[in-house]
């Protein structure tokens, strides 16, 4: 009985127990084998219970705002009326209507490492390589003294009169480049 009233929205542990115990309901009992007229009491109690001398603290809305009565709001009800709260408080200004405003907590929790929302803010992993300024380096393809590849004065590879890429042209790119390699005969195996 008890956890199948706390099924209803509004409803608690408490709520439920309370009501079983002002009706003399037992609670181990199945909600199928009730009575009609246990089922009409239950909902009697339900939908207004400062009737049946509950107390004023069993209740969820207590001094309403418009109409200053206490009240026990139920299913979609109570998400009908936070919302409205929410929203006065906005329009009014209030310190708790702008936190809302901004999405941030309201109710004095620390905000300094919790309550983050939105994508981390920090160092970016890798990235695309820039390209390189012409000038700077190696000559770009087309700029002067450096001539393109299949470009007349530049013998394609593989060309008559042209030397194969082989050991010329890397001893030719050795020597260009500053570094001297040793004759492959004088190299210890």
């Amino acid at each position: 009985m008890i956890v199948g009233l706390t099924q209803i929205r509004g409803v608690g542990y408490m709520f439920a127990n309370t009501i079983l115990n002002v009706l003399k309901i037992n609670p181990n009992q199945r909600i199928g084998h009730l009575s009609p007229e246990q089922v009409n009491s239950i909902e009697s109690i339900i939908k207004n219970p400062s009737a049946s001398n509950f107390p004023s603290w069993f209740l969820n809305r207590r001094k309403d705002v418009e109409t200053g009565e206490d009240k026990h709001l139920l299913t979609s009800d109570i998400a009908f009326t936070v919302r409205n709260d929410v929203e006065r408080e906005k329009t009014s200004g209030s310190w708790r209507g702008i936190r809302h405003m901004f999405g941030l907590k309201v109710r004095g929790q620390r905000t300094r490492c919790t309550g983050r929302k939105g994508g981390a803010v920090g160092v970016a992993k890798g990235g695309k390589v820039m390209p390189t300024r012409e000038g700077a380096g190696a000559p770009a393809a087309g700029a002067e003294g450096a001539p393109a590849a299949g470009a007349e004065g530049a013998p394609a590879a593989g060309a008559e009169g042209a030397p194969a890429a082989g050991a010329e042209g890397a001893a030719k790119t050795k020597e260009s480049s500053g570094k001297k390699e040793a004759p492959a005969a004088d190299k210890k195996k």
